[in-house]
């Protein structure tokens, strides 16, 4: 789905004054929660003895078992490749392929994260305070490991393997010791539901939600990570997958971790933001290209808590998407949703010199939208900032309000959008195709103060989950990478399914260009890679060739056919983008739909000393 973890943030436990009401319904008045201004994680602090303290959290215990039920949201049978797969743990050698790894390609794993509910992810949590819901998106993270081992100088002589492996969080921790869910779901709900959700999660466990880790992986300083932006990074080892723990810049840095972090051109620094619910909303920091020092960080100093999902770099700049998704507690408090899309809230995109601070930002004003991923930002001109991202006109996230039925919201909006002669948006009431995700482009000004808006994909395909080289991350680039939307899938399923791939061309128009009408044609040049019936794909990644043109080298992402029930991997030659792939590797277990890959360029000397002796080539 285009969409992350739907909850990027903490919330400052001083408002715990506004639950002290309830609180003191349901507890002991000797139990005292500290209040610190900036926590993420703290121990919970009893004024009474440790025997005292444990027999607390067993009534704790004891009131949400006899008080919430949870109750299992079934799939139905077109989100069948939602569900989620066991854990192998152990490398497995793939032998079914299809074609050829390229003789060229690099050495290395393609890796993807996604959701892979367990204890969570598909539940609701039932009580006297109403009901609160998980979604797919809240499921467990699991990473999913392609290796590529050249195991000589011979033609065709790869040897490639799979496995798979939950992110071991704290939290998933604490309920595999208890072998069954206990985080009552505080985002999505009735107001008293995620309210007592949040109050009793704090009390039992320190912390608001269950830390998930499930959206992409990264790679710093040499070491490797996985990340959910409601929480710091987890580091991986890249060839066991076992999750080593936490990684907050050697302490400084106490706060949620962005999913799209960027690698600043020249420097090779890292450039990170956090979303907060309460006040600094929303921070931006720089960490040392090593990853051992936090060598800047700054409140960016927004009134709203904005959910920011992606940022941009530049060689001078750190380019914030402003936009009107909302985490908001005092709308929560007086009754209203935690998150909220509002289009009729003002947009706009913030270019900041790269150690400034607030007041350096230069805010530029646009038309409202939403924006989850960002394609790529660069200076052109000079005067200039350039912003490629997929612009929608509503969010997928949080979905429908309470009462509304979930499907029906979400089918209707993945719908391809009714154009009529004047322009494209919505049908009515039910926002028909406002999900539909189409490549825009923002030029920014920064010495007349101007803004150019265009949009440069028109209504062949929804695009998202865009790639690049990503030697050309904050540079100018000429080529660029997108998973393109099936809408009809998706509708009948009320869930994104991606059914082929788009390359974008730049510099290159459409061949049918009209400048003076561009609403619903394309404005450049895009070639398409359609996969074949219910056939559809997440996580692609660009692997370049090693010192060739920009765009040469391939796609590689997961797949799966949901007539055979088979997931491969298929390895597309960027150069030949609408033939067939050149390599279709059958995978020996399904791989469901997820979110964020890449390919991380390494040698693996240890991996064939990981296989059982008979499952060694």
């Amino acid at each position: 789905m285009s969409m992350s973890s739907p909850f990027p943030f903490q919330l400052n436990c001083s408002l715990f004054h506004r639950f002290s009401t309830l609180k003191s319904t349901l507890f002991s008045s000797s139990i005292k929660v500290p209040l610190p201004r900036d926590v993420q994680l703290f121990p919970l602090r009893l004024d009474v003895s440790k025997t005292a303290k444990n027999t607390c959290l067993k009534l704790l215990d004891a009131f949400v078992d006899s008080m919430f039920q949870f109750v299992h949201q079934p799939l139905l049978p077109s989100q069948s490749n939602f569900a989620p797969v066991d854990e192998l743990k152990e490398v497995v050698v793939v032998t079914q392929i299809e074609g050829n790894v390229p003789d060229d390609f690099s050495e290395g794993v393609y890796i993807r994260n996604g959701p892979n509910p367990l204890f969570g992810g598909l539940r609701s949590a039932v009580s006297v305070f109403g009901t609160s819901n998980e979604i797919w998106v809240e499921g467990e993270g699991m990473v999913h490991a392609l290796y590529f081992d050249k195991a000589s100088d011979e033609i065709g002589s790869w040897s490639v393997y799979y496995t798979n492996r939950y992110v071991e969080t704290e939290t998933l921790k604490i309920e595999k010791q208890r072998n069954k869910p206990l985080f009552l779901p505080a985002i999505e709900g009735n107001s008293a539901a995620i309210i007592s959700a949040y109050l009793l999660n704090m009390l039992r466990f320190g912390k608001v939600n269950k830390y998930l880790s499930n959206t992409n992986v990264f790679e710093h300083g040499g070491k490797f990570y996985s990340i959910a932006e409601h929480h710091i990074p987890q580091e991986i080892d890249i060839l066991t997958l076992k999750t080593l723990g936490n990684w907050d810049v050697n302490g400084s840095w106490n706060r949620p971790f962005t999913s799209h972090s960027k690698r600043a051109p020249n420097t090779g620094e890292l450039v990170i933001i956090g979303v907060d619910g309460t006040k600094p909303f929303l921070e931006l920091g720089v960490i040392s290209a090593d990853g051992k020092r936090l060598i800047h960080k700054v409140d960016l100093k927004l009134n709203r808590c904005t959910l920011c999902h992606d940022l941009g770099v530049t060689e001078r700049y750190n380019v914030i998407m402003d936009f009107p998704l909302t985490l908001d507690v005092q709308r929560l408090v007086r009754g209203g949703p935690l998150i909220k899309y509002n289009r009729e809230e003002y947009a706009r995109i913030g270019i900041m010199p790269r150690y400034g601070d607030g007041e350096s930002i230069r805010w530029f004003d646009v038309q409202p939208y939403c924006i989850f991923h960002i394609l790529n930002c660069f200076e052109d001109n000079h005067d200039e900032v350039v912003v490629w991202g997929c612009k929608a006109l509503d969010s997928i996230i949080p979905g429908p309000d309470m009462g509304l039925n979930k499907h029906h919201w979400f089918s209707t909006r993945f719908k391809h959008p009714y154009i009529n002669d004047q322009h494209s948006s919505t049908n009515g009431e039910e926002a028909e195709g406002s999900l539909f995700s189409r490549c825009h482009e923002w030029r920014l000004n920064m010495k007349t103060g101007e803004v150019k808006e265009t949009y440069l994909s028109g209504f062949q395909f929804s695009m998202d989950f865009p790639i690049i080289n990503g030697l050309f991350t904050g540079l100018k680039n000429r080529f660029g990478y997108t998973q393109i939307l099936h809408s009809q899938a998706s509708s009948i399923s009320g869930m994104a399914k991606y059914g082929g791939l788009a390359k974008l061309y730049f510099e290159e128009l459409h061949q049918n260009c009209n400048l003076g009408d561009n609403q619903f044609e394309e404005i450049i040049k895009v070639e398409y890679h359609k996969f074949d019936k219910n056939t559809f794909c997440t996580g692609a990644a660009f692997v370049p060739k090693t010192g060739a043109d920009e765009d040469d080298g391939w796609i590689i992402t997961f797949v799966h056919n949901e007539d055979t029930n088979i997931s491969k991997a298929y390895i597309i030659d960027t150069k030949n983008f609408s033939s067939e792939p050149v390599a279709k590797i059958t995978l020996p277990s399904r791989v469901p739909y997820g979110f964020h890959g890449a390919f991380m360029p390494i040698t693996l000397p240890k991996l064939k000393h990981q296989l059982p002796e008979n499952e060694c080539l």
